[in-house]
């Protein structure tokens, strides 16, 4: 965890470690259904964050296909937080779920019906090799969610994928850079901030000028864990919560797609048993860290991401720039402002969970295949809010020690 990142990630390209170690992983997973637990809830739990979202017609009226045909997919997970039918991918006029697979059979039973989908696999290694599959998402545990990325663009495949894009690995990150890069195909994590109302309009004040350069942003992605939420193989107990911190640094790349470049990072040791290093495999200390961060612009970012303070919990965040503040409304120097609301959602599609976002981003996603555009979360904007959270645990691990973080630009 203490180690320098050298690697330029626009030169990179697989090590042969992180190769090997992608192997033996998919190896492992493949025969994991005859050694997992096989536990299932009956459906989702109530955690903060996740409730849906009212969805109305004005919502989904001026809707426009951006394509005739249907995308065809598969869809892979359906842990503890359901996600792989959670973003209304089977509700969406121009999808046909082609397959689902979870590792273990009564999760994949699960995902089948609320997918409404007979074809099953029994592990993403097997659903990948099905040619009729355009498209996959990845909804699996998130130390895996690169290697999985990685497997699905070897096959030939677009691909999408829960957060974070990569896991406490910078060479990870970089090994799922390089692979998006040669491949030529879509890349799109589907972070929930960036389709929340006050970021999308956010970003729409930023894109028209409105605000300005950005000289301070703050974001913070606060969930109380006093328990450990229940995860496939306990992958959130004692998690390093910058680990975790694309929902918070959203409210400036998901702004601006700029990044941060450096950072100092303070930690806070937990009161919470689960969130002591003796107590997890992390060996993590920390249940709250808050990072410092120089922005690509020259301004400053406060990112809080904290999974012990009881309270108001969520996603949220602030901005200020030379020219216009948005703090739950915006007051600038100008008054003629773009339209901030967000885009008609397809007949169907909900707008789901995470403060409405699901349905958002599952179509933001299938309409930059079918349009051949730049998806909104692209890799260099994912990687821009997952390494700099790997980057500011190191931080907080050196006792704020001021850290130089990898850039990715395509």
């Amino acid at each position: 965890m203490n180690r320098t990142h050298t690697t330029h990630p626009g030169d990179v390209s697989l090590s042969r470690r992180f190769f090997l170690q992608t192997l033996g992983a998919s190896a492992a997973v493949a025969t994991l259904p005859q050694t997992v637990r096989a536990a299932e809830p009956a459906k989702a739990p109530s955690i903060q964050g996740f409730e849906a979202a009212p969805t109305t017609a004005e919502m989904q009226r001026g809707w426009t296909p951006v394509s005739d045909r249907k995308l065809r997919v598969g869809i892979v997970g359906y842990g503890v937080c359901q996600f792989g039918a959670a973003f209304g991918f089977q509700d969406h006029p121009n999808v046909e779920i082609v397959a689902v697979s979870d590792l273990i059979p009564e999760r994949r039973a699960g995902l089948a019906k609320a997918c409404r989908c007979p074809k099953t696999y029994p592990s993403l290694e097997e659903l990948v090799k099905d040619d009729k599959i355009e498209a996959v998402f990845v909804a699996t545990d998130a130390p895996r969610h690169a290697r999985h990325c990685i497997e699905v663009l070897r096959h030939g495949k677009h691909v999408a994928s829960a957060v974070p894009a990569a896991f406490g690995s910078l060479e990870e990150a970089d090994a799922l850079f390089a692979a998006v890069k040669s491949s030529g195909l879509k890349y799109m994590m589907f972070e929930t901030s960036c389709f929340h109302d006050e970021l999308y309009a956010m970003r729409r004040l930023y894109r028209a000028g409105r605000l300005g350069q950005i000289v301070y942003s703050e974001g913070e992605y606060y969930h109380y864990m006093e328990q450990p939420l229940d995860s496939y193989e306990g992958w959130r107990i004692g998690l390093p919560p910058q680990w975790y911190p694309t929902h918070s640094n959203a409210y400036y790349v998901g702004v601006t797609d700029g990044s941060f470049t450096e950072v100092s990072c303070m930690g806070m040791p937990s009161l919470i048993e689960h969130l002591r290093p003796a107590n997890n495999r992390y060996q993590n200390p920390f249940g709250t860290e808050i990072a410092l961060f120089r922005t690509s612009e020259g301004g400053t970012a406060r990112m809080a991401v904290s999974w012990d303070t009881p309270g108001f919990s969520g996603e949220m965040g602030r901005i200020r720039g030379q020219r216009g503040t948005y703090y739950g409304k915006f007051e600038g120097l100008e008054t003629a402002l773009p339209e901030l609301k967000r885009p008609p959602l397809p007949p169907g599609v909900a707008a789901g969970g995470h403060g409405g976002s699901h349905g958002y981003l599952m179509d933001e996603f299938v309409s930059a295949i079918l349009a051949d555009r730049k998806p909104l979360v692209d890799i260099a904007v994912a990687l821009n809010m997952t390494v700099s959270g790997i980057v500011a645990h190191q931080s907080a691990l050196k006792d704020g020690e001021l850290l130089k973080i990898p850039q990715y630009r395509i």
